[in-house]
């Protein structure tokens, strides 16, 4: 499994970072399987998210014997202080662990949002006093929708987040004002060194209203595997991105696994080629309206 190191944490793990958001509506047999097949596909990084259904539940059994072996990061969707910390302590009983390697404020994609967590009292104030107890060893921030790399420049002027973590494929790139924003935010976070991380690397489109729905992904994923890798190619291509999350299904996973394995078989003209030549590809955050 190829790995990379996670800026100034100093840590080399998995490109592939099992996206535990696939756990939140299945049986503890199918995530224990899927675990499994992570673990042994050397897959070391693990996030997840307090609100992720019941994920944190179900990595528990594994998790918590593998504790030392692997990376865990999980997330706060909170926005005060009190509330925030409280849910850190619930995904800590839930995953049957006594800490976390990184605790995300999760989905700040907006200046208001971010606003929330940095003003007096809000989550981030609880991401360190966690800190400060040892339960949580390093603070992150993640983000949705076309603002999120905005935002996060935003963020780490504020404080040294020490890995942030957005959207990022091949069609959202190609947005003029996105690829700035990105370019922007990945200079910034490698004069800091800090770890980027990103999502939604085999995303499509928006699920058509009233069509079939045969993934658990809240956007339509692509499945075929030669997409799956040109996706992983591009996302891969980045030398300052050290992992990206696979995607809310446990039936893609060993696609994107099997694409990990294979990259460096396919160059970029044919990644282009491939990704270019796609009908229906999109931002599954609808057309952005603002991203400055």
């Amino acid at each position: 499994m190829m790995k990379r190191t996670m800026g100034r944490l100093n840590k080399e793990t998995s490109v592939v970072m099992f996206g535990a958001a696939s756990l939140g509506q299945v049986t503890q047999e199918v995530a224990d399987a899927s675990i499994a097949f992570a673990l042994e596909h050397g897959v070391d990084h693990f996030d997840t998210a307090a609100s992720y259904g019941d994920a944190e539940l179900r990595m528990g059994p594994t998790i918590s014997r593998v504790r030392n072996d692997i990376f865990l990061a999980t997330k706060t969707g909170q926005r005060s202080k009190k509330e925030a910390k409280e849910e850190i302590y619930r995904s800590l009983e839930r995953m049957k662990v006594n800490s976390v390697d990184l605790l995300q404020l999760h989905a700040v994609g907006s200046m208001e949002e971010l606003d929330r967590c940095t003003a007096k009292g809000g989550a981030l104030e609880a991401a360190l006093e966690a800190q400060s107890e040892g339960i949580v060893t390093d603070i992150g921030i993640t983000g949705h929708g076309h603002e999120a790399p905005a935002v996060h420049l935003e963020a780490l002027r504020r404080f040294p987040f020490a890995t942030i973590l957005f959207p990022l494929n091949y069609y959202m790139y190609g947005l003029p004002e996105y690829r700035e924003a990105v370019d922007a935010l990945m200079e910034e976070a490698a004069k800091q060194q800090t770890a980027v991380r990103v999502i939604k690397a085999i995303a499509k489109a928006p699920w058509i209203e009233g069509g079939e729905r045969p993934y658990a992904t809240w956007y339509e994923p692509f499945d075929q595997q030669e997409i799956i890798d040109a996706c992983v190619h591009f996302v891969l291509s980045f030398p300052g991105v050290c992992g990206f999350a696979s995607a809310g299904d446990v039936g893609l996973f060993p696609k994107i696994v099997d694409a990990v394995e294979r990259y460096g078989s396919m160059n970029k003209d044919e990644m282009e080629r491939i990704l270019r030549g796609i009908s229906g590809y999109t931002s599954v955050f609808g057309s952005p309206t603002s991203i400055a």
